[in-house]
């Protein structure tokens, strides 16, 4: 319980070591966790399997090519192990230094979504940006961007951030910016996982609880309007209480997601087997394609991987709860709580568990914005887990 209290203490020098008194101090650095990138790898190996096997039916039939999935795919994991071991050599300490930089990098980015002729809409909504053949979403990039620069305002406060209106309503204030720009891209799933994860670093801050209690209460009518003002949200709330009433309509892809994991049993019907993916499965090879992995490797299969992902999030709380810095601990933190939540929501709304959110399965679903800042991040979370020894 000492450990944890000096963890707390929010000594500036020791947050930020940037002045020249302060450089002095280092730490012993380690070898990166090796056990966090190996499970990182078998899980983006896990997706390249499993997007081939879940698309290449609809790439035939769509683009004459039955591996245009995954070929783009295994360029996006080239990109993204670069960038993950560029970012694991660069010190996590630089990015509290650019913390407002990436701020307005990140605004800028999802700006571009309401510009006709750089926006590109899919099923509606406005999330990605298209310049010449590269299509991105700016909101993956600003969820990093928010918790860094969160992170950064966490531990600059210290104990500041017990106090409402100077540590705060700061905090919050930032987070609504990301959240309020996320929503007008009509993606509620991402808005809701960034709010979670910036919750649960203001209460391992040390933030009061009716702060935090206050706000999820004021949240609520907020929510529930944006759900039923809305009418393909209502439609996905309507059909999660009862799919089978709208089973042609927004019941069908989690009916379907049911009949794959029912089919797939205890072992699976094997690799490459799935009937689902064969045009009864929307959006198969993305949001849904656990269903898939589900019905191919069984019970069996979606213990292992939900235990990877319980693995890589046990990993990460360890590095943060190691970290010697008040801003390597946040930021290992909302790294792990992101990634950590967005796969286990994905899980939930795949298994009929939580309403439709739209979120991808990290590592796993087809993306190349998701894959690519995914891997940054975890670069960034090694290049913590070097930072966790004792001070000399």
């Amino acid at each position: 319980m000492e450990t944890r209290t000096n963890k707390l203490h929010f000594d500036h020098n020791k947050i930020f070591p940037v002045s020249r008194e302060s450089s002095a101090r280092v730490t012993v650095q380690q070898p990166f966790d090796i056990y966090l990138f190996f499970t990182v790898l078998l899980l983006v190996l896990v997706g390249i399997m499993m997007i081939f096997s879940s698309s290449a039916v609809l790439a035939k039939e769509m683009y004459g090519d039955t591996y245009y999935f995954l070929k783009k795919e295994i360029m996006f994991f080239v990109m993204g192990l670069v960038c993950l071991f560029i970012t694991k050599k660069i010190s996590y300490r630089i990015y509290a230094r650019f913390a407002f930089v990436t701020f307005i990098a990140a605004l800028l980015l999802m700006l571009l979504c309401f510009i006709p002729g750089l926006s590109h809409t899919a099923g509606g909504a406005s999330r990605w940006v298209r310049i010449g053949g590269l299509t991105m979403q700016p909101s993956e990039f600003a969820k990093m961007a928010a918790i860094i620069l969160i992170a950064y305002l966490i531990a600059k406060k210290g104990e500041k951030i017990k106090d409402f209106k100077k540590g705060y309503c700061p905090v919050v204030f930032v987070a609504g910016i990301f959240m309020g720009l996320i929503l007008l891209q009509k993606d509620l799933g991402s808005a809701f996982v960034l709010g979670a994860v910036v919750f649960i670093m203001l209460f391992v801050s040390g933030t009061r609880l009716r702060f935090i209690f206050g706000s999820i209460l004021l949240a609520v009518p907020v929510l529930f309007f944006l759900i039923f003002s809305v009418s393909f949200r209502m439609r996905r709330i309507l059909a999660f209480l009862d799919p089978w009433k709208y089973k042609l309509d927004s019941g069908f892809q989690i009916i379907q997601s049911y009949v794959a994991f029912k089919s797939g049993g205890l072992t699976g019907v094997g690799l490459g087997e799935s009937k689902q993916k064969l045009f009864y499965l929307p959006e198969a090879h993305t949001d849904f394609i656990f269903s898939v992995f589900g019905e191919e490797f069984g019970m069996m299969g979606v213990t292992i991987v939900a235990l990877l992902f319980l693995f890589f999030v046990y990993r990460g709380i360890k590095i943060a709860m190691k970290t010697k810095e008040i801003f390597g601990m946040f930021l290992a933190l909302g790294i792990t709580s992101l990634i950590g939540l967005q796969a286990f929501i994905n899980f939930g709304v795949v298994m009929g568990i939580l309403p439709t959110k739209g979120l991808a399965l990290p590592f796993i679903s087809y993306g190349g914005s998701s894959l690519v800042i995914s891997l940054t991040a975890v670069g960034i979370l090694l290049n913590i887990s070097k930072h966790t020894g004792e001070e000399i």
